[in-house]
């Protein structure tokens, strides 16, 4: 993994997705944050279910499409009043969540992605399983996820104080790293840098005094000189599960921002993680702060 270099991260465009749920609503406070914090352009997207299916008859499809034209504009002019203050596009899409969100992705040029989730897991992780997870598994940008037990509120203007980027050194990291390293800087945060190893098993020819020395060591490599003028993390490496080591250190040290790399998506929903499998998804759902998850 390459020393990582400071470069701004500009926000010019945010893609804010909604079902007006409530755990939808919870992410809106931080869409708006950010988006007055970088003077960006806020699109919210909500992509409603069909209004007619092959067994509607059909002498109801003209009721039930002006009913939900009622209820589009009626969502349109909540949004709007909602993010008062903020440049906000609206937008309302039918057909396939995936394909609406790639679409708004390429055509906005969309910069990150802002989402809430309820966080289930297990056999009722059917949110996560299949939206959000889909989203922070696939998006070409950077995706902000606010689960079930961040802060009701962002801090004013989008500021993050205390950001806890964990990387387990694959190429994946690398953009994730520059994020972690870059949001530190623009919000003056305090950067905590991890790693997780497996717990030392016997026989083990380094012991894990020496292991932990080698990589805190890697990760300081990652932070060049330049960087360090003006951003100086604090250096942990943890031994245990991956996600129970990250949600600990996150709340022990009120952190307000996690940001994790992600792989290509490959194999079941949790699979494609940086770290090991659902690692990502149960960072995700059950941080006490948004998780900012970045791909390659």
């Amino acid at each position: 993994m390459k020393t990582i270099v400071r470069t701004d991260v500009q926000l010019k465009n945010i893609l804010y997705m909604t079902d007006f749920s409530p755990a939808a609503d919870a992410a809106a406070p931080y869409a708006a944050e950010l988006a007055k914090r970088y003077g960006a352009k806020l699109h919210s997207l909500h992509v409603r279910p069909p209004v007619i299916n092959p067994t509607t008859p059909p002498e109801t499809w003209k009721g039930l499409e002006e009913a939900a034209e009622i209820v589009a504009e009626r969502n349109k002019r909540d949004l709007l009043q909602r993010f008062a203050g903020v440049q906000t596009e609206v937008l309302i899409a039918d057909g396939d969540f995936w394909n609406n969100v790639e679409v708004a992705t390429e055509h906005r040029k969309i910069d990150m992605i802002v989402m809430g989730t309820r966080g289930r897991s297990g056999i009722g992780k059917l949110l996560l399983g299949s939206i959000a997870e889909e989203v922070f598994r696939k998006a070409s940008c950077p995706v902000l996820t606010v689960g079930p037990h961040a802060p009701a509120q962002p801090k004013q203007d989008g500021e993050f104080t205390r950001i806890l980027f964990a990387t387990d050194f694959s190429p994946e990291s690398e953009a994730a790293a520059e994020y972690a390293i870059s949001l530190a800087q623009e919000c003056q945060a305090n950067l905590i840098m991890m790693h997780v190893i497996a717990e030392p098993k016997a026989g083990d020819l380094v012991g894990p005094t020496e292991l932990a020395a080698s990589y805190e060591q890697r990760l300081r490599n990652l932070v060049s000189p330049e960087a360090e003028r003006w951003c100086v993390p604090d250096y942990l490496v943890a031994s245990g599960k991956p996600a129970e080591m990250i949600l600990e250190v996150a709340t022990k040290q009120k952190v307000d921002l996690i940001v994790l790399g992600v792989r290509k998506p490959s194999g079941v929903p949790g699979a494609a993680t940086h770290l090991p499998i659902a690692t990502a998804h149960r960072v995700v759902s059950q941080a006490p702060c948004p998780v900012l998850t970045v791909r390659n």
